[in-house]
């Protein structure tokens, strides 16, 4: 075990942030592709389902937008877990190109959907989303599993934290893009208002702006396809799946750069009696608990986590930051619900992120799992008791206005559920199930984990889309029945987030712990062989 030993106790070195820049681009392309579906989900309506016997501005159908919403989650949930398996099978490096390929590919022809009617060119596109998932799933426990495994375990808490907050870039820019796009198109095609003239609202050039934001979803993964091509196989994959020392301690020495050529060649002498399997009683009494706590909640997190994003422009709506649909064009529509996200990421979304990885592995996992979870339902149940006097009531001489509340306050308190998710369990979610268990079962275990988190997605991006409509005759969206309203949305949400708060203690702290100390492949098996006695004291860069 010198070898791993050497690797965890490595100083911080170049390799370290290449490899999250390589890990991060494939999340910040993760985000950006899965988010970016939310901004532009009215423009769709507008082109592609117009009644012009109707006096309000086309919209999705209910199983249309579910099906735009849903279908990438699906396939997010398949690639998580086909990739976890094949990540412990085949090696990480071996299946870590092709989630970043399939995504490049999946990106193009997203944009490039096609069809004569709108029933076609929504089937196309779901069909290409379903496997943009597929791939974007495959990133979850291949990339968490790499970071966790060339980081030495003073920092790795932070490394694969800023892996994962790359999504907060990805969210921003998705929504930054759609506010250039609309800028552009609008500078160059003004439009009247729908409630002027309905047909020109919506000029026949935005079809290309959704498609435009698609099609640069490719462009980080595409930067990045060359470099983990040549990433070199993990040391711990190597040496305890698949029991080549020396290769390990080779690969070693290109990611910390040390000079080990006085190295004699050693020879494994793995306990295989103790290799046992995922579906094991073995494995059932050693982390069958710790699998229960990462899955479930993960769980619970996605269902308030994704189900926030995608009913956010509701909740802008309801506090007046976007004016009634029929009283903008097409593209002013996007322009004013991605600036209104993009503020949200900014001042939010982003932040959260980054004080994780700032203080993941000074306070652990635990506590800011724990505290997220608290204060995402503290915020969530200030918004459902105070709704009424934070959002207003319509007013008298305009209904379709807000007169009184405090919108600024709401808005706050919404923005610090997304802050303490991010500055929570969104990310030690993330983190722990790389951490927890063995190097052969590690990236499967990962993937079911990250498999039940959008399995939770799923049900908020299906359930809670038809929950938040209105509850009295008017109020839902056009082919929307009546729901529970937002008030009644974020008491729900509420009591998830209390569930996961509970179940957080089934998660143990893994700060400062060594990876076969927590999975406890250091008792397992022994490794023989002549490595330098000051290999670990003394291992430093190469110059």
């Amino acid at each position: 075990m010198d070898v791993l030993a050497a690797l965890d106790k490595a100083k911080t070195q170049w390799y370290h942030f290449s490899t999250i820049v390589i890990a991060g681009l494939g999340f910040f392309t993760d985000a950006y592709d899965l988010f970016c579906i939310s901004t532009i989900t009215r423009l769709l309506g507008r082109i592609y389902y117009y009644d012009p016997t109707s006096a309000n501005p086309g919209t999705l159908p209910p199983n249309v937008s579910a099906a735009l919403n849903g279908v990438a989650l699906c396939g997010t949930l398949c690639g998580q877990l086909f990739f976890g398996w094949m990540g412990d099978r085949l090696g990480r490096k071996k299946v870590y190109g092709y989630t970043l390929l399939l995504m490049i590919l999946t990106s193009i022809a997203s944009a490039l959907s096609f069809g004569r009617t709108a029933k076609a060119v929504m089937t196309t596109l779901c069909f290409f989303r379903f496997w943009l998932g597929f791939g974007i799933g495959g990133d979850y426990p291949l990339s968490a599993t790499i970071m966790s495994e060339y980081a030495n375990k003073k920092t790795r808490g932070a490394f694969i934290a800023a892996v994962f907050a790359m999504q907060g870039f990805g969210i921003l820019t998705g929504a930054t893009l759609s506010i250039i796009l609309s800028a552009i198109f609008m500078h160059y095609l003004p439009r009247p208002p729908f409630d002027v003239d309905p047909v020109r609202s919506t000029p026949d050039q935005a079809d290309y702006v959704w498609r435009i934001i698609f099609a640069l979803g490719a462009v980080p993964a595409a930067l990045t396809f060359h470099y983990r091509m040549k990433m070199p196989e993990t040391a711990r994959y190597t040496a305890l799946v698949a029991h080549n020392n020396k290769r390990a301690a080779i690969d070693m020495a290109r990611v910390l750069q040390v000079d080990l050529t006085g190295i004699v060649d050693v020879n494994p002498m793995l306990h295989r009696e103790f290799e046992y399997g995922l579906f094991s009683k073995d494995f059932a009494k050693k982390h069958g608990l710790q699998l229960l706590g990462t899955t479930s909640t993960w769980f619970l997190l996605d269902i308030a986590f994704y189900s926030q994003n995608l009913f956010q422009k509701d909740v802008f709506s309801a506090v007046g930051w976007l004016p009634a649909a029929a009283t903008m064009s097409a593209l002013e529509e996007l322009f004013r619900v991605s600036r209104a996200q993009a503020l949200i990421a900014l001042f939010s979304t982003v932040p959260g992120y980054w004080f994780t990885v700032g203080f993941v592995d000074i306070l652990g996992r635990w506590k800011i799992q724990l505290s997220g979870f608290f204060f995402m339902t503290l915020f969530m149940f200030i918004l459902t008791f105070s709704y009424n006097d934070l959002r207003g009531t319509p007013c008298e001489t305009n209904p379709l206005q807000l007169c009184g509340g405090n919108h600024i306050l709401f808005i706050i308190l919404y923005a610090l559920t997304f802050f303490f998710a991010n500055f929570g369990p969104n990310v030690t979610t993330f983190i722990v199930p790389a951490e927890l268990f063995p190097a052969r079962l590690r990236s499967t275990c990962h993937g079911i984990s990250a498999a039940a988190g959008k399995a939770g997605a799923i049900l908020g991006a299906f359930g809670f889309l038809y929950a938040a409509q209105g509850q009295h005759e008017g109020e839902p969206e056009p082919g929307y029945s009546q729901g529970i309203g937002l008030k009644n949305t974020f008491l729900v949400l509420s009591l998830i987030n209390v569930l996961g708060f509970f179940m957080t203690f089934l998660v143990p702290e893994t700060k400062g712990r060594s990876l076969e100390e927590l999975s406890g492949e250091n008792n397992n098996a022994s490794f023989s062989g002549v490595f330098p006695e000051d290999l670990v004291k003394h291992a430093s860069p190469a110059h």
